[in-house]
């Protein structure tokens, strides 16, 4: 029997320890990567509980302001075109995020417009449905607001894994592209004025 020398030995354990780094930090960006793309998903869930309570929105104001026509339509042409975007983790780029987030942006807009009749329509602003469409769509609002501050930690987290040397190294062996973030709407940094 041939007797191992201690470079081989030496060799032998310093592709183990390798390989066992490897496998490791490559589990790791696995596991970093599932939870971004988790927190996108709750995201999308969440706009799209948004999405799902606007034509009961839409229905209920269409009875007490149905003149409002160009009002209502806007919101449901909004609510089509921020519906019709997904945001697919395989083949999601800093564009198609802010692609996204504007037209999110615009049923937001068009979503406050929406709410504002309720001022020139007593009976509209005294429904019941009406309230509680709106309490519902303010827990939405929150809940959207949360799960996109959730999904950029994750982002974070996932980005830190795969730029951090050593793993680096292994980020671009394996495609672990960099993930992009939500992002403050232009102008969110200034303070809405308010005129009476």
């Amino acid at each position: 029997m041939m007797k191992l020398s201690k470079s081989l030995i030496a060799i032998i354990a310093a592709v183990v320890i390798i390989g066992g780094w490897a496998v490791s930090a490559y589990n790791g960006m696995v596991g970093e990567e599932e939870n971004a793309t988790t927190a996108l998903a709750n995201v999308q869930s969440a706009y799209q509980r948004r999405a799902d309570l606007i034509p009961n929105l839409v229905e209920t104001v269409k009875g007490y302001a149905s003149h409002e026509k160009e009002t209502l339509e806007g919101v449901v042409s909004a609510r089509s075109k921020a519906t019709s975007i997904n945001l697919d983790p395989e083949s999601m780029t800093p564009e198609k995020l802010k692609e996204f987030q504007q037209a999110q942006g615009e049923l937001s807009s068009a979503l406050g417009r929406l709410i504002a009749i309720q001022e020139n329509y007593p009976d509209l602003k005294a429904n019941e449905n009406f309230r509680d469409l709106q309490v519902q769509l303010e827990g939405t609002e929150n809940r959207i607001n949360e799960a996109r501050n959730k999904y950029n930690t994750a982002v974070q987290n996932y980005n830190l894994k795969i730029r951090r040397f050593p793993n680096s190294v292994l980020s671009g062996i394996f495609g672990f592209d960099k993930m992009a973030k939500f992002e403050a709407e232009a102008g969110a940094e200034k303070a809405p004025q308010v005129k009476f």
